[in-house]
């Protein structure tokens, strides 16, 4: 099921009640109860689109939460053409962990560490690993990116983030 959906969609009988209340409260903005109602009005598709455009908007990831990325008004900023949004470009938000080589002693210990991090059978990470090198998990976190290398080094593989 879409992400946007499958987290908001519960909630659409509360927020139809909701956005019909405000709208008949006094002092509300009916613009800001117009846009409630329309995006009520769209289908479970048409809001996953929504929320991909918006998270491009305000130059958030498609691929994490709210909390990482910039905030709506950093967004604004970056939109206004200043020299922090070149910056902001440039920095990675994602990253690839890839394995480049193992050690063959440490071939097991790697092929466990890679089901750990992955829903992977034995058969699967085992073929994995053994394609070396190879992207073990793509789109993560910086921090993420850098603990699951820091596990593989341990087990032996010689890591590289992309």
């Amino acid at each position: 099921m879409p992400l946007f959906f499958s987290k908001l969609g519960p909630l659409i009988p509360r927020l139809r009640r909701l956005s019909t209340a405000a709208a008949t409260a006094a002092g509300e903005d009916p613009k800001l109860s117009r846009i409630a109602d329309e995006l009520l009005e769209l289908s479970p598709a048409e809001l996953d689109d929504y929320a991909a455009l918006l998270r491009l908007k305000l130059r958030l990831s498609l691929t994490s939460g709210p909390q990482s990325g910039a905030s709506p008004g950093a967004a604004g900023d970056a939109a206004s053409g200043s020299a922090a949004a070149e910056e902001a470009a440039a920095v990675k938000m994602a990253f690839d962990v890839k394995i480049e080589k193992y050690e063959a002693a440490a071939k097991i210990k790697i092929i466990k560490e890679v089901r750990a991090v992955t829903d992977l059978g034995l058969k699967e990470a085992k073929e994995l690993v053994e394609k070396a090198p190879v992207v073990v998990r793509s789109g993560l976190p910086k921090e993420e990116a850098e603990a699951l290398a820091a596990k593989l080094k341990a087990a032996g593989a010689a890591v590289v983030l992309e």
